[in-house]
């Protein structure tokens, strides 16, 4: 968890000089891009380019988001750019959320090799995946009383988004609702990264989950998808940009809830499993569950299920990471393939009793 994985094969220099062309087009020929440059530590998907823009006497600190290159072995088969950028704006003008202001999407795939959206870049303190918070550093150091107005104000997050009514129109690039559909794409994403290489203990639980499904999955929201401390910004605390809108879906809002709970399990596991105590009073279920029943008046259901769905969705994307690294040569392929899974003892825990039906 302490080396940086390798996340592009683009040429920052070319790609400075491509998007000085095109911001010319844009806003004027005197435009021009600084030299760009990658963030560390949070940030394996889509490919993430820092620069200041400069055009007519104005400047602007930026952030274009780019898909992947293929052979960059892309986490995700496709990357709706669009979509992401029309979330920003529903959540940040209909929500009331503080997404990152989205200034231009461009659909051409030409003038950076594939399609991009550019915000203006924002100031704060993100928890950090590597090394993850838990082990130490500004949150782990605040005191509790801190560290639960960020766990709070991070539920409010949800809340906000959960309560906010989109058109139909609105929702539509956010695929079909409901649980079963969201399950269904997780299968065919899962077949589509592992299907050469299967992953027994990714399939064991999806197994656990057909034979779980709750009586009633409840009412479909506009979901966050990647909802965890580690895509916001804070200052003081308090949120002050939420990032990486690329899972979005409409479906239950546990499918957001269980996430944040579960992936603070996850860095919190790691951390134990090194001999260091974490931050085991922080985003437990109980005080999320809490703190959205306060601000919604919804009470959470069926979370021993999604929680186990939360860790088979982490799951299916880690060992697609894991398989990046393997590409690029900075681990050897494991002999079992459920060492893909970094967390497989954890999902062990979950099915723990658990045999398929046969």
């Amino acid at each position: 968890m302490t080396e940086q994985m390798r996340t592009s094969t683009r040429d920052l220099e070319e790609l400075r000089r491509r998007a000085t062309a095109w911001l010319r087009g844009r806003v004027g020929g005197d435009a021009t891009v600084s030299e760009m440059s990658r963030p560390s530590g949070n940030g394996l998907s889509s490919e993430t380019l820092f620069f200041t823009a400069t055009w007519s006497g104005s400047s602007s600190r930026c952030v274009a988001r780019l898909a992947p290159a293929p052979e960059a072995v892309p986490v995700f088969p496709s990357y709706d750019l669009r979509a992401q950028f029309e979330m920003m704006r529903l959540a940040r003008e209909k929500a009331g959320i503080p997404a990152p202001l989205a200034l231009w999407f461009e659909p051409d795939p030409e003038p950076l090799g594939t399609p991009f959206f550019v915000m203006e870049q924002a100031e704060g303190e993100v928890p950090p995946d590597v090394m993850p918070y838990t082990f130490g550093g500004w949150l782990h150091d605040a005191s509790p009383e801190d560290q639960r107005a960020l766990q709070d104000a991070s539920v409010g997050i949800l809340a906000a988004l959960h309560e906010s009514a989109f058109t139909p129109r609105e929702l539509a690039p956010f695929g079909p609702a409901g649980l079963r559909a969201h399950v269904d794409a997780q299968r065919a994403y899962y077949e589509w990264a592992h299907g050469a290489h299967r992953i027994p203990v990714l399939e064991r639980a999806f197994g656990w989950l057909e034979e779980h499904w709750p009586e009633d999955p409840g009412p479909d929201v506009l979901t966050w998808g990647d909802s965890r401390i580690g895509n916001i910004m804070y200052q003081k605390f308090r949120p002050v940009a939420v990032l990486d809108w690329e899972m979005a879906a409409v479906g239950p809002r546990e499918l957001d809830l269980s996430w944040m709970i579960f992936l603070h399990r996850f860095f919190q596991d790691l951390t134990v499993g090194a001999g260091l105590p974490g931050m085991p009073g922080f985003m437990r279920r109980e005080d999320v569950c809490r703190t959205y029943r306060k601000l919604t008046g919804y009470e959470p259901r069926d979370l021993d299920f999604y929680e186990m769905y939360a860790a088979l969705r982490h799951g299916v994307i880690m060992a697609r990471v894991w398989q990046r690294r393997i590409h690029f040569g900075e681990q050897p392929m494991p002999d079992d393939p459920d060492d893909l899974v970094l967390h497989r003892a954890t999902i062990e825990q979950l099915l723990d009793g658990y045999e398929p039906a046969s």
